[in-house]
């Protein structure tokens, strides 16, 4: 059957300000990067020539506009973008340090995305895609949840494939007991999961990463999932095969905002090309060397959704050419 989208993806969509050099006067300058986890990885699959769209909710004001200009530039489709006259856009700051690690302070009691409800999720809308992805920031809070919940169950009832990527930011919960029942949740209904070294050491408690999986394969019975490390690269874990694949080192790294989401989203485009019910070894490392290559890339410019390496640029990195 044919689909009219790749991927949908349901959550944030806010404006990261990252930092960008110093006034005359000596005063700090923040660029306004359009940036979401799920619009990033929307972002980087329309780049591979995937038809995307977005579920989520911004303010009716000047950033919310600027969002949505933003998704139909790179052509992630908006017909289930809403704009919230009362609350406004969520914005992030972020201050990123030497090492290009980051630290997040968010704009969001409450935020737009924030305001999506159940009533707001079209069940023929999500029959349309063949994937559904979403993470836990839009799980924060009651009536967003239920919005997740909701659309989870379609995409569980309309057989899409479904990824999940916790995206864990502390600041952003009432509880870290709250947040880890979240990440609970979602595990139980995903086909795929990427999860970040620290987000695995969260919710299994176990400092060894293959222990931390061991934990989820045997409690939830994923059929994949992809463990990002930073610039130490990933691996994959599907069915009794365990595979790894170091990153790509880049001298001159800008901003490592997006680099998760453009593993992930690179990572998605490859499933919708192969079967996940049989991937091979060597899939698996085809999908996280291109997938480490891509993540790589988008570290050498600020933001995300504008800042998405070309499929060139990324085979090119892969091939050493």
């Amino acid at each position: 059957m044919n689909k009219k989208f790749d991927v949908i993806a349901l959550g944030e969509l806010l404006i990261d300000f990252a930092r960008n050099g110093k006034s005359s006067r000596g005063n700090h300058l923040f660029e306004a990067c359009p940036g979401g986890a799920p619009c990033n990885v929307l972002a980087i699959l329309n780049k591979l020539g995937k038809k995307t769209s977005f579920i989520g909710k911004v303010g009716d004001d000047q950033f919310g506009r600027l969002l949505s200009a933003t998704l139909e530039d790179v052509g992630i489709d908006t017909t289930c973008l809403y704009f919230d006259k009362e609350i406004n856009t969520t914005l992030a700051f972020v201050h990123t340090f030497p090492d290009g690690d980051r630290e997040f302070s968010f704009y969001r009691k409450p935020g737009a995305d924030m305001m999506l409800t159940e009533d707001e999720i079209d069940e023929d809308f999500i029959a349309q895609a063949r994937v559904f992805h979403f993470g836990t920031l839009s799980m924060t809070d009651e009536g967003i949840r239920k919005a997740t919940k909701k659309a989870i169950y379609i995409a569980l009832e309309n057989n899409l494939l479904i990824t999940f990527d916790p995206n864990l930011r502390p600041p952003l919960w009432s509880s870290l007991d709250l947040a880890r029942e979240q990440m609970e949740y979602g595990f139980q209904y995903c086909n795929m999961l990427k999860i970040s070294d620290n987000e695995i050491q969260f919710v299994s408690g176990k400092e060894d990463y293959d222990e931390g999986i061991r934990y989820l394969q045997d409690k939830y019975h994923i059929p994949l999932i992809l463990l990002t490390m930073g610039k130490d690269g990933s691996r994959a874990y599907y069915k009794d095969m365990r595979i790894e694949i170091p990153g790509f080192t880049q001298e001159h790294v800008v901003d490592t905002t997006g680099a998760g989401d453009t593993f992930c989203g690179s990572a998605i485009s490859y499933l919708l090309d192969h079967d996940i019910e049989n991937l091979t070894a060597e899939n698996l490392k085809e999908l996280l060397a291109f997938a480490n290559a891509a993540a790589s890339l988008i570290t050498l410019s600020k933001g995300a959704i504008r800042s998405m390496p070309e499929k060139k640029d990324i085979l090119k990195l892969v091939s050493g050419v």
